[in-house]
């Protein structure tokens, strides 16, 4: 900072100067990455028009009573750290953000306060200082603060408003910074939460991918985000009629209730197919497809095992068939098997019904072979059979190796 500002003070009290480091301030709010580079532009900012050698921005946290000194330029003292119990503690800069006034401190006065409250003064002690509160919302924010420790007269009554006037600019400025941080903060914690959902999640506008979390890439089998970003969604289907049935159903879902839920096939990157649960919510009624935060299940193990389930009620249900079929058949069959036994002992001769008789024996013991692979069946396939139509094969549905 400048050392001769007694020349230029007249220049630097211009309305017009004022109003230039007052645009600087505003600008820097967007500029600068975080509230540290915020307070360097300001404490830059101001040196144009205030001597600014002994500066420093404070503060206060009303829940823990305290104050703190994020910035702090000075010739002479060290970095003031957190002053807790700071309702307790006198000190000037106590002393602006209590009264909620601009204030000027002379050495003597500053002095004067540590000896009434038996308290050292805090940090070195100036010839002169001045401190404006830093007011938003009609709530005391902190205070900004100048001092010299060379001359009483190196302020004046006129640099005091001025102080005091800019400080309104600087608590706005701080505020805006500080909701800007907090959001970027809040966003940040977001993101990570999108990130490590198990679930694909995406932010899409007009049936456009906008952005899309790590499980989305992993589960489309994409390289990067880059290969889904700013994208249409027509990608993820396997063909143009799928996309125009999502469409459709998409339209349906918000026009109802401001919802989609559907199941459909999408296809990979490498080409594979997969079914998936999708989800959609629109942010708009008025124009649902402006923005819709949609959600990507695979679920490709679930319809597996659906298909099990399903095979084994089928199975079961041959099994229940199979077993009501040999109980019904194997008691007639073992009367016609009793009494060709007894017919064909009775009848030992070459004729022409011992033959009858003992081809209904073959073909009745046939039968009773069917009917224990019926009863044995474990597993079952189906083959092709006349009239365009299938039957379970039994010979290859059962553990009973006899043939």
């Amino acid at each position: 900072m400048s050392k001769n500002k007694s020349k230029i003070n007249k220049k630097k009290r211009d309305s017009g100067k004022t109003i230039e480091v007052l645009f600087k301030i505003s600008e820097a709010v967007s500029n600068t990455r975080n509230l540290d580079e915020l307070y360097k532009v300001i404490h830059q900012s101001l040196d144009e028009i205030l001597n600014v050698d002994n500066f420093y921005i404070a503060l206060h946290n009303e829940k823990r009573d305290s104050i703190i000194f994020p910035y702090h330029v000075d010739e002479k003292a060290a970095p003031l750290k957190e002053i807790v119990n700071f309702s307790q503690t006198p000190s000037s800069t106590g002393i602006v953000i209590q009264t909620r006034k601009p204030t000027i401190f002379y050495e003597q006065d500053i002095i004067r306060l540590a000896d009434q409250h038996k308290h050292e003064p805090i940090g070195a002690v100036s010839k002169i200082w001045l401190g404006a509160p830093l007011i938003i919302n009609d709530k005391v924010k902190g205070a900004i603060v100048i001092q010299s420790y060379e001359s009483s007269t190196a302020y004046h009554k006129e640099d005091l408003d001025l102080l005091n006037s800019v400080s309104q600019h600087i608590a706005l400025a701080i505020e805006r910074k500080e909701s800007n941080e907090k959001l970027t903060e809040q966003r940040q914690i977001l993101e990570k939460i999108l990130e490590s959902s198990p679930v694909g999640i995406a932010l899409v506008q007009n049936r456009i991918f906008k952005w899309v979390n790590k499980e989305m890439v992993r589960m489309l089998g994409c390289q990067s985000k880059l290969d889904l970003k700013n994208k249409s969604t027509q990608i993820i289907y396997s063909d143009i009629d799928d996309y125009k049935i999502a469409g459709e159903k998409i339209n349906s879902g918000f026009a109802t209730n401001g919802t989609a839920d559907y199941e459909i096939d999408l296809v990979r990157k490498d080409g594979t197919i997969f079914p998936a649960h999708i989800k959609l919510n629109c942010g708009d009624m008025s124009n649902p497809m402006a923005w819709t935060i949609a959600t990507f299940t695979d679920i490709s193990l679930r319809k597996s095992a659906e298909t099990e389930r399903y095979e084994r009620e089928r199975l079961q249900g041959v099994l229940e068939m199979a077993g009501a079929v040999c109980h019904e058949i194997n008691q007639p069959l073992q009367a016609i098997l009793g009494y060709s036994e007894l017919l064909i002992m009775g009848n030992k001769g070459e004729t022409v019904e011992a033959a009858n008789l003992s081809s209904i024996k073959t073909q009745a013991t046939r039968l009773r072979k069917i009917t224990r692979k019926l009863s044995s069946i474990t597993h079952y396939r189906t083959v092709d059979y006349p009239g365009n139509t299938k039957i379970v094969d039994i010979w290859s549905a059962s553990n009973d190796t006899e043939q």
